[in-house]
């Protein structure tokens, strides 16, 4: 049997990946971990908006109203009979609800089956428009789950939240689901369906022409897309242990667009470049607010300046790789080894 040396590789980068996690576990301080944890998070919700915005080149507005069912569900799920009895003062929650427990693992789980569920029915309606109007019906999706989520106390508690939620996310829940995320999104990309969905960004008219059945073909990506961005939520809220309506707002999905259009619309590997930038960058940037010295010039901090510094940086990023920093492009072994063979000839 064959052995194909690209899969080795893969599996023993995944393999180093995992060591790293282990000793930064173990090593590093508890807010380095949590920003890790957040890098993770993030690269999983990234992934999965790339593969429909990108790949499937479908200008949605929707990450925003997914992660908070899946955060939603998953808390309800992991919080004991107890805490929730406790919790709801305003009105009791609904019985068939109010005794359901589980643990985490499946509690992640259908919280992303039931973000998926919800994101192939959303999927029917809005893939009749296309373009900008696409963009209108799928930020306002966003809206009105936030509004739901406000009114609708006897599940979600209304404007109070559900808080005290037990503290299960931690890097390895985060590193496991971004491998996964990865791993499967991947091959997705690169399988047949991955093909239509590019032909689908390229020209849908022509994808049609073609016999591709785009509808179907689009809500393969939703789906996908909606399932990871639910489990996302779900490690979210695990994470921050509290959950309102005012955490999952537009500027959420507007962070994810800045990943992908950064790294390269329909590059994965360009996606996962970006979040480390972005999510690690905007926190080295947090010296810039403090009190510094320089040359015996006192510069008092200046709340804020972070995000203009980084605002800053984007733009150069933009104005020196149009495309993003990967474009359409993806990392590959035979890549690697044709750059190295190359510099030795």
């Amino acid at each position: 049997m064959k052995i194909d040396r690209n899969n080795i590789l893969t599996a023993l980068s995944i393999l180093v990946f995992f060591l790293f996690v282990w000793w930064g576990n173990h090593h590093l301080t508890a807010y380095a971990v949590r920003v890790w944890e957040d890098t993770l998070i993030f690269l999983m919700l990234a992934a999965g908006y790339n593969l429909i915005n990108g790949v499937t080149g479908q200008f949605s507005l929707e990450p925003n109203g997914f992660v908070a069912i899946g955060a939603y569900v998953t808390a309800i799920l992991i919080l004991t009979p107890a805490q929730k009895e406790s919790m709801f003062i305003i009105e009791p929650m609904v019985p068939w609800l109010a005794h359901l427990h589980m643990s985490f693992l499946p509690a992640l789980i259908i919280g992303g089956i039931v973000t998926a569920i919800v994101g192939f029915l959303l999927g029917f309606p809005v893939f009749r428009v296309r373009g900008d109007y696409l963009a209108i019906v799928t930020l306002g999706f966003g809206l009105t789950i936030r509004v739901v989520s406000n009114n609708t106390i006897t599940i979600t508690n209304g404007s109070l939240g559900l808080k005290g939620l037990p503290t299960y996310t931690n890097i390895w829940w985060c590193a496991v689901w971004a491998v996964v995320a990865m791993i499967v999104i991947m091959r997705i990309v690169d399988s047949a369906f991955g093909r239509a969905m590019k032909a689908i960004r390229d020209d849908e008219d022509a994808a049609i022409a073609m016999g591709i059945n785009t509808l179907w073909i689009k809500q393969i990506a939703f789906v996908t897309a909606a399932f990871f961005e639910g489990v996302g939520g779900g490690l979210l809220a695990s994470l921050i242990t509290i959950i309102s309506p005012t955490m999952f707002t537009f500027f959420l999905t507007f962070e994810l667009l800045i990943i992908i259009v950064v790294g390269g619309l329909g590059s994965m590997t360009g996606t996962a470049i970006a979040t480390l930038l972005v999510v690690w960058g905007s926190e080295l940037l947090r010296v810039v607010e403090q009190p510094m010295n320089i040359f015996g010039l006192q510069i008092p901090g200046i709340p804020g300046m972070r995000m203009v510094i980084f605002s800053i940086l984007l733009i150069v990023i933009m104005i020196f790789a149009r495309e993003g920093i990967m474009g359409q492009r993806e990392f590959s072994w035979d890549w690697l080894f044709n750059k190295i063979k190359g510099k030795r000839a």
